[in-house]
């Protein structure tokens, strides 16, 4: 399954920034539960690689794990050979993309300006990460859209809460990041779920076309 499908199925990546291999199995039949398809690990999280081994191991043909914060070549590799299928970066950089595409992973590089973002699609980007999201508005992200290229994947990342997805969906999001108002280091598998099952019911009544499980 695309990026784009798993987007189609539920629009949201949860962003496990600081995620142990510990917490890992909890977290992640919390977030199944809740319905979310797709799972980010930041690489600055301890010991990463494991985290997503285990993850990804446990992942159907539904469940989309991701590697985030990837800044290197070297680091998109191990990423893939521990079973990430989803490369995220914070920034814009084509051979790490190149590099991520090599081994068959879907990638969402960061981009602040459209510079970075005809860059990236350039590269090979399979869709859009605004970051950070706080500093990029929806009024940026809809004139984006009078530029990029039709059916381009923007996903605001950063600062992205239950409060305000309503506007970036109006202004033409396709989906949202979701990181420190879902997952905080050491939080109980519980309050993520229920933070989890908030940000779906959101996501639901912002997008009526996806499917209901």
């Amino acid at each position: 399954m695309s990026l784009r499908r798993h987007l189609a199925a539920l629009p949201l990546v949860a962003i496990l920034r600081g995620l142990t291999p510990e917490e890992a199995p909890d977290a992640f039949a919390a977030l199944v539960k809740a319905g979310f398809g797709i799972i980010e690990v930041p690489l600055n999280s301890p010991q990463p690689f494991e985290t997503i081994s285990y993850l990804a191991d446990r992942a159907g043909a539904d469940l989309l794990i991701g590697a985030g914060t990837v800044l290197s070549v070297e680091e998109a590799r191990a990423a893939a050979q521990a079973g990430a299928r989803l490369m995220v970066a914070p920034n814009c950089d084509p051979p790490v993309i190149a590099a991520a595409k090599a081994h068959g992973m879907a990638t969402l590089p960061g981009v602040a300006t459209p510079s970075e973002a005809f860059a990236a699609l350039k590269a090979g980007a399979d869709g859009l990460k605004l970051f950070p999201a706080e500093l990029l508005p929806p009024a940026a992200l809809k004139a984006w859209r009078a530029v990029l290229p039709a059916g381009t994947l923007l996903l605001p990342v950063g600062g992205v809460t239950l409060a305000n997805m309503a506007d970036y969906a109006a202004a033409g999001a396709d989906g949202f990041g979701i990181g420190s108002a879902l997952y905080k280091p050491g939080m109980a598998a519980s309050e993520l779920e229920d933070r989890a099952r908030a940000f779906v019911k959101r996501c639901r009544e912002l997008f009526p076309a996806i499917p209901r499980s």
